[in-house]
């Protein structure tokens, strides 16, 4: 039996016990009231009943009627909602297909390299790109990584005679210029393409490729720049295939890339 069916046969029970007493005791001027003496009859004066503690028959239905309302609600709310929530049949496959995949990496940018010409992806189309994040003012890991990025460009070129495009864009665009940027990579590898721009440029393209970054430690002019670390392996259709932490060596780095060309055809 559902529900709703268990909980109307409830009521009308009730209904038809309420009739009964009704019948049985007539209405309340035939109780005698608590004053009245016995005329010499055995049998006592029947109780006059306690308004305030014995409710009447029909006062009593009141609150399993509000708690049938209350649960029947509940009851239709819950089942609504589930219904909003519920992923049709065959819409599904589309969040599926994202959560294997995972998040999309990367998006168009407008900045300028070091020589002040604009550079969008539309440049970089065709080329292999190993991209990070950084700026010149890092006292350690960031030498070391453009470092790394330096010594990986040139095994695979001299080794193994591939060209891969390093690109490397600052965070820190109020301090490097396309002048700063130049002078700062050309002490680790000529090759490496800077690019600066805008604030909100730059900010933009780090969202797009999931970099984080703030200042920290500031006392006027001077600050770091706290940021993820990581390096952005993209084939010649500018899409992001791999991601690389702070563990990998120029040896290791150049391996992986090696085995993400050749999964391509390369």
């Amino acid at each position: 039996m559902s529900l709703a069916r268990l909980l109307l046969y409830s009521l009308k029970n009730r209904s038809e016990e309420s009739r009964h007493i009704f019948k049985r005791f007539g209405s309340s001027k035939r109780f005698y009231s608590s004053s009245t003496r016995s005329t010499g009859s055995n049998t006592p004066p029947l109780p006059l009943p306690e308004q305030s503690t014995s409710p009447s028959p029909w006062r009593s239905l009141i609150i399993p009627g509000s708690i049938i309302a209350g649960i029947g609600g509940l009851v239709f709310f819950i089942h609504y909602n589930d219904e909003k929530r519920a992923i049709p049949k065959g819409q599904g496959v589309k969040f599926e297909r994202s959560a294997i995949q995972g998040p999309i990496i990367g998006g168009p940018f407008s900045l300028i390299n070091t020589e002040g010409q604009l550079v969008t992806e539309h440049n970089l189309l065709g080329n292999w790109v190993l991209l990070y994040f950084g700026y010149t003012s890092s006292p350690d890991v960031g030498p070391v990584e453009v470092l790394k990025m330096a010594k990986t460009v040139e095994i695979l070129e001299s080794k193994q005679n591939l060209k891969i495009l390093p690109i490397f864009v600052t965070i820190d665009p109020q301090r490097d210029t396309p002048a700063q940027l130049r002078a700062y990579l050309r002490e680790f590898d000529s090759r490496i393409v800077g690019l600066t721009g805008p604030v909100a440029a730059i900010r933009q393209m780090a969202q797009e490729y999931r970099v984080f970054f703030k200042k920290v430690d500031e006392e006027r002019d001077d600050y770091l720049v706290e940021s993820s670390q990581n390096m952005y392996l993209m084939n010649p259709n500018m899409e992001v295939v791999r991601c690389f932490g702070l563990e990998y060596s120029a040896e290791k780095l150049t391996e992986a890339i090696l085995e993400e060309m050749k999964k391509s055809g390369t």
